[in-house]
């Protein structure tokens, strides 16, 4: 007994010392993932803080040429402005200095010509005089050209504002800002058919934002790209290819301001979700490259365009949106079916819901009393359903029910949906009488 009791006892010791290792080990994995996590918040504040400091330096090195440049350039203009005050002021003193010159080379002449006269020889001194008189009174020894005094001429000088000095000294002292966090940061990723919902918030309660602007890019080493600028603090990002990592930032431009804040932390998202695609082959609808958008074009031929497969799972959201409208017809449909039936003109028919372009909404063939608005182009149709109620899958006249909210032009109309059968997934479709009608569906 006693043998048996030991035995136990060092079983029970193994399993605790195993048990304890087995804790050290978690304990010892939780502390290396967030000894990582400090290294990348360390790797994040030392990459950020040189950027920054890059940045700062390539801005003001940036603001220092072109301030000098425009410096330089007021500085010619203001020197040719002196230029041209120059030689104005001075070309009517030239032209004076010409006169005068010339009334001294001249009265220069008039004098030998005197002197001569005057000590000549006594024989042709009456002739000589005679002529200097009349020469002299030709000359108008009594008009003297007038000189302008230094007040009416221009004396140059430079009107230079010192204000200008503390103007920019205050400009300059508040131009930038170091902010240690940016003000909005991207918040959640929801998985979308072929899409990314993104959602941002502020973190800075401060900060009252105008317009936020959202980049994405497939690579880490391709340059972002703007995908969303606008006021809504979320942005449906389609087109997206399925268990492919995307980055994402987004940025925010303050009320009245012209710049942008600074970017985001990025991060990385990615739908596993398939995109919806229509089947291809119906002759009466033409289909986009993608497969997600429908034209209902002029052919005669009619009928259902159903998607490529049942790609709406109970939990997501379906969204038709109606891109350019046609003439309405109370057949047209856009909706949901548990299956795919040739020959059928409609959606409104059993084993699924739909609405019609004019609002009414119908239930396994038969419609409803609540309606929704008529669609017209740019509306959105959305389709959101949930389990209520399991029956026995896969046995006939099992009771399968979905509860479906229906919504449009902000107005929704929910009901319960009775299925012969559990359906894990479902079909959608599309059915127009006439040309015109394009959905994209998403």
């Amino acid at each position: 007994m006693e043998a048996a009791g030991a035995e136990a006892e060092v079983r029970l010791l193994l399993q605790e010392a195993r048990e304890s290792i087995e804790a050290a080990r978690s304990y010892r994995r939780e502390l290396q993932q967030r000894l990582r996590g400090l290294h990348q918040a360390r790797e994040q504040i030392k990459d950020s803080a040189t950027s920054t400091r890059d940045v700062l330096e390539q801005h003001f090195s940036d603001l220092k040429g072109t301030l000098k440049k425009l410096l330089d350039e007021r500085l010619t203009s203001l020197l040719q402005e002196v230029d041209v005050i120059e030689q104005e002021s001075i070309k009517p003193l030239d032209e004076c200095q010409k006169l005068i010159e010339h009334g001294v080379s001249t009265a220069d002449d008039l004098l030998r010509e005197g002197e001569s006269a005057v000590d000549g020889d006594v024989g042709q001194q009456n002739e000589k005089l005679c002529n200097f008189t009349k020469k002299a009174l030709h000359i108008q020894l009594d008009s003297l050209p007038e000189v302008p005094s230094l007040v009416d001429v221009p004396c140059l000088s430079a009107q230079l504002d010192d204000c200008l000095l503390t103007i920019l000294k205050n400009q300059i002292f508040r131009h930038g800002t170091v902010a240690s966090r940016p003000p909005v940061q991207l918040e959640e990723f929801v998985e979308k058919p072929g899409g990314i919902l993104v959602r941002w918030c502020k973190v800075d309660e401060d900060f009252s934002a105008q317009d936020y602007r959202l980049q994405f890019r497939k690579s880490p080493g391709s340059p972002f790209e703007d995908v969303y600028v606008g006021s809504e603090p979320e942005f449906l990002v389609l087109h997206m290819d399925p268990h492919v990592d995307y980055q994402f930032r987004v940025c925010a431009r303050g009320d009245g301001r012209q710049e942008w804040s600074p970017w985001s932390v990025a991060q990385t998202g990615r739908t596993t979700l398939v995109p919806h695609e229509w089947t291809t082959g119906l002759e009466g609808y033409s289909l986009s490259s993608r497969r997600n958008i429908a034209l209902r074009n002029d052919s005669q031929s009619c009928g259902v365009l159903y998607s490529k497969a049942p790609t709406y799972f109970c939990g997501q959201t379906l969204t038709f949106r109606i891109e350019t409208v046609g003439q309405p017809d109370r057949r047209d449909s856009l909706g949901v079916c548990a299956e795919q039936r040739d020959g059928d003109e409609s959606l409104q028919r059993d084993q699924a819901v739909c609405v019609s372009t004019n609002g009414a909404v119908f239930v396994n063939g038969k419609e409803m009393t609540n309606q929704l608005p008529a669609v017209t182009s740019g509306s959105t149709v959305t389709f959101d359903m949930e389990v209520v109620q399991f029956g026995a899958c896969g046995n006939e006249g099992g009771n399968f029910k979905l509860r479906v909210t229906i919504s449009s032009n902000n107005r929704e109309v929910v009901f319960d949906w009775v299925l012969d059968q559990c359906c894990g997934s479902l079909y959608f479709g599309c059915s127009f009488s006439y040309p015109g009608w394009k959905v994209l569906v998403f």
